[in-house]
C-alpha cells in the first residue's frame, strides 16, 4: 500500500473543499434553513404528525439523505473528471498507485466530505425542531456506507463523463427525484395502494427510510431490507469500478489505443500527441529559457556554431 500516494490525493481533494469552504457549508445550512420555511411552516401547518412524530422533524433524515447522496456524488465525480480536463490524470497514472489506491484517495476524501456536510445539516436542523437519534450507532453506519457507495457511484460517472454537462445529469435528473419520490418529505402509507407498489421500486427509498429507523424507530420497509439495499448497491458500483479498471475502458483510452499498439509493434517507436499538458509545455519553455539564460556551475558546452551554444549539457537545476 502507498500510503503516501493515498494520503497525497486525499489531503489536495480536502484542500480543495477548504478553499471553497464557506460556501461549501453555507450551502447546506442555507438550504436547510429553507426546507424547514417552505416544508415546515407551509406543509408542517397542514401535517402535524406522520407516524406519531412531528413533521419538521420527521423530514430530517430525508433532507440529509438527499443532500448527501447529491453532495457524494458530485463531489466524487468532478474530482477524478477534473484530472481528465486537466490532463493531471496522466501524473496519477505515472506515479506508483494502484487502481485501488487510486479511488481511495479520490472516494475517501469525497465521503468525508459528505458526512462533514451531514453532520452540518443534523447541527442546523437542531436549531429548527426537536431531534432524537434512537440508534446512533445504526445512524453513523447509515452515513458512512450512503457516504462511500455514492462516491463510488460519483466516481464511476466522473469516468464515463465526456464532459461537465455529463457530471450533472445523474444527480439533477436521477438522483433528486428519486430521493423526492422515495419518502424524503412523507410516508409512502399516506399514497394510494397502486403508488406505494411503485415506490417499493425506488431503491432510494430503502436508504431514506432505514436511516429514519435510526432517528425515530419508524420506516417505511424493513430496517434489514434497507441494509440489505445499501450492499447491494455498495458491491456493485466496487465491482463496476473493478470491471472498469481490468478493461481499461475510458482509463487506458486516454493515453494509449489499438492502434497506438498496433503501431508500436510494427514500427517500434509512436507519437505521442496532446499528451503533455499545453500550460506545462509553456513551464518547459520557460525553465529552459531560464537555463539557457543563467547556465549553472556544472554547464558543459559540446558544440558550438558561429559562436552560439547549439548542444551543451547542464544538470542539478532543479533547485535554481
Amino acid at each position: 500500500m502507498n500510503y503516501f500516494g493515498v494520503k497525497a490525493i486525499f489531503i489536495h481533494e480536502l484542500d480543495r473543499f477548504k478553499r471553497t469552504l464557506l460556501q461549501s457549508l453555507a450551502s447546506p445550512i442555507i438550504t436547510t434553513s429553507l426546507y424547514f420555511v417552505v416544508f415546515g411552516t407551509a406543509i408542517g401547518s397542514r401535517i402535524k404528525e406522520i407516524d406519531g412524530i412531528n413533521y419538521g422533524s420527521y423530514i430530517v433524515p430525508g433532507m440529509i439523505m438527499l443532500t448527501i447522496l447529491t453532495q457524494a456524488l458530485s463531489n466524487a465525480s468532478f474530482a477524478i473528471y477534473f484530472q481528465k480536463f486537466t490532463s493531471t490524470i496522466y501524473e496519477i497514472h505515472a506515479a506508483p498507485l494502484s487502481s485501488f489506491e487510486i479511488i481511495l484517495g479520490f472516494v475517501g476524501a469525497a465521503a468525508i466530505k459528505s458526512i462533514i456536510i451531514g453532520l452540518i445539516i443534523i447541527i442546523t436542523a437542531g436549531f429548527f425542531v426537536d431531534i432524537e437519534i434512537q440508534h446512533p450507532i445504526l445512524m453513523v453506519i447509515f452515513l458512512i456506507l450512503t457516504s462511500i457507495t455514492f462516491s463510488l457511484f460519483g466516481f464511476i460517472v466522473g469516468l464515463y463523463a465526456d464532459g461537465f454537462e455529463g457530471l450533472q445529469i445523474i444527480p439533477i435528473l436521477v438522483i433528486t427525484p428519486l430521493t423526492f419520490l422515495g419518502g424524503s418529505f412523507y410516508s409512502i402509507s399516506m399514497l394510494p395502494e397502486f403508488w406505494q407498489n411503485v415506490s417499493l421500486l425506488n431503491p432510494v427509498l430503502y436508504l431514506i427510510s432505514g436511516f429514519r429507523y435510526s432517528f425515530y424507530e419508524v420506516s417505511d420497509v424493513s430496517v434489514f431490507t434497507s441494509i440489505i439495499t445499501i450492499f447491494t448497491i455498495l458491491i456493485g458500483c466496487i465491482l463496476f469500478i473493478t470491471y472498469t479498471f481490468v478493461k481499461g475502458y475510458k482509463i487506458k483510452d486516454w493515453m494509449i489505443n489499438k492502434e497506438l499498439s498496433s503501431d508500436f509493434i510494427k514500427n517500434g517507436v509512436v507519437l505521442l500527441k496532446q499528451i503533455i499538458d499545453p500550460y506545462w509545455i509553456m513551464q518547459l519553455q520557460k525553465g529552459v529559457e531560464y537555463n539557457f539564460s543563467k547556465p549553472s556551475k556544472y554547464k558543459c558546452v559540446y558544440e558550438e556554431k558561429d559562436g552560439k551554444e547549439i548542444f551543451y549539457d547542464d544538470y542539478c537545476n532543479w533547485n535554481r
